[in-house]
């Protein structure tokens, strides 16, 4: 099997590393070499995954403190090989090596954070006795462990939003089966090898992998599954919701995110921000900036700007530290982005800035005139493109913000605190980040959207909320005055 990485590429379920009967290649998104082989998961696998953490939950559960304990060994260890981690996310996944770099230490923070609200988990007292016939009654509730978590990681953010999902249900006593995406699953491997040092109990964490229509459809239609957090796209967040049963379900899919730059807004800013953002990891986040409305006072002197900004980044290798913006993750996703584009020239879109592809790099790429209608607006590019708009008030920004089937974030660029605030009320979101790009997490924060963004919330602390059940406890007292 092609691999120097020394990571054990089979499937790992009840603490051991298991082969199954067919494989699939991982590819450098930039030079395309093979970097290892994995194996695809069966049904038969995926039913052993399960089992395996349903029963390491009844057999041998953890106290909240052993699971502060492990998760602190386990950000350890990812600090330890933060360096190496960083490397093997721009390879499998073509993120820029400073890109790669800081997700790895968000994910340290991540992990970090989940250790800490381990011991955290409380419930509270209701005040039952208040309610006649209750009198000589007393109750409380208490959250416990909701069951088997199947987290479904997407490829843009291999270890954070993996962790994103792994490390709240650790936290909250849960089993987990992990599916990465396929077309980054070494990193996840990579991870459990380090929580398996950390000294999580076999059954903890379990790895299957292969495609979302098979393996992933197989496992969110178990019946012992009892949470699933999935991030990806609406068209399969609809699917595993449809096929979930009864099942909790955490939806964290797409945007198309709207950024307001209004004329009071500190223009240098603004564009630098909205820039990086943009192109940042070749625009395959669900928060990249995509939809610009800037106020038409301003919009000539802030499309120089954001030209100007744009021209700086380094594009190209993602192993080299200077690069800003690297490959998609396949050539087709590039290819599609590429018609998208052409397809809104033709219809009347105008290029400022790029619009070309050599194989599966595109340019950052930065339109004008475009219509509402238009792909590049109306749905998620998922690529490093972005649409300057101009608007005339305020209003009419919010409202155009708003004008989508999506709702994660959008960021508004004012001086202004009456209309950041109005902003903060009016626009239909998760979130609304004032004075930086749609784009920004901070990953203490709840996080998600509204609409086809999703359902639910993640940060560790709401992730644990999802990840438990409230058990209400009534105590009938005896012989009360």
């Amino acid at each position: 099997m092609p691999n120097n990485l020394g990571l054990n590429t089979g499937l790992y379920i009840n603490g051991e590393w298991l082969t199954s009967g067919e494989k699939m290649g991982v590819y450098d998104k930039y030079s395309r070499e093979l970097i290892s082989e994995v194996h695809i998961a069966s049904p038969e696998d995926i039913d052993k995954a399960v089992q395996a953490a349903k029963n390491a939950m009844e057999t041998q559960p953890l106290s909240p403190y052993r699971r502060y304990e492990i998760l602190k060994r386990t950000w350890e260890l990812v600090k330890e090989h933060a360096d190496e981690i960083a490397r093997l996310i721009a390879r499998e996944g073509g993120k820029p090596l400073k890109d790669a770099t800081a997700e790895v230490n968000r994910a340290i923070q991540t992990i970090m954070i989940s250790s800490e609200e381990a011991k955290r988990i409380h419930g509270e007292t209701v005040p039952i006795e208040a309610v006649p016939g209750s009198e000589n009654r007393m109750g409380l509730y208490i959250r416990v462990p909701a069951g088997v978590v199947a987290a479904i990681a997407p490829f843009n953010f291999p270890i954070n939003l993996v962790v994103h999902k792994v490390a709240p249900a650790i936290a909250a006593g849960n089993a987990v089966v992990l599916k990465p995406a396929s077309t980054t699953p070494l990193t996840s491997i990579y991870l459990c090898s380090l929580l398996e040092q950390a000294g999580l109990p076999k059954g903890y964490i379990n790895l299957v992998i292969g495609p979302g229509h098979t393996v992933g459809d197989y496992l969110v239609s178990h019946p012992d599954v009892k949470v699933i957090s999935f991030t990806g796209s609406p068209s399969v967040g609809l699917r595993i919701k449809q096929k979930s049963g009864f099942s909790k379900v955490v939806l964290e899919l797409g945007n198309n995110s709207g950024n307001i730059v209004h004329s009071d807004a500190d223009l240098d800013l603004a564009a630098e921000v909205l820039a990086r953002r943009a192109y940042g990891s070749a625009g395959q986040f669900c928060v990249s900036v995509q939809r610009i409305y800037v106020q038409e006072d301003v919009v000539d002197e802030f499309s120089r700007k954001m030209v100007e900004a744009t021209r700086k980044l380094v594009v190209g290798n993602p192993l080299s530290p200077e690069t800003d913006v690297g490959p998609m993750i396949t050539l087709g996703e590039a290819q599609r982005v590429e018609e998208w584009i052409r397809e809104a020239v033709r219809d009347g879109a105008e290029v400022v800035f790029g619009g070309t592809r050599e194989e599966n790099v595109v340019q950052p790429t930065l339109l004008k005139n475009v219509k509402r209608d238009m792909k590049v607006v109306c749905e998620e590019v998922f690529g490093p493109v972005a649409s300057i708009i101009p608007y005339k008030t305020f209003d009419e920004a919010i409202a155009a913000v708003n004008d989508s089937e999506y709702g994660l974030q959008a960021g508004v660029f004012t001086r202004n605190v009456d209309l950041a605030w109005k902003a903060a009320r009016k626009i239909r979101a998760g979130g609304v980040i004032i004075n930086d790009a749609s784009s920004y997490r901070a990953d203490v924060m709840p996080y998600g959207g509204v609409d086809k963004s999703g359902m639910g919330r993640e940060g560790p602390r709401y992730a644990i909320e999802e990840m438990t059940d409230i058990r209400m406890v009534v105590f009938n007292l005896q012989n009360q005055p």
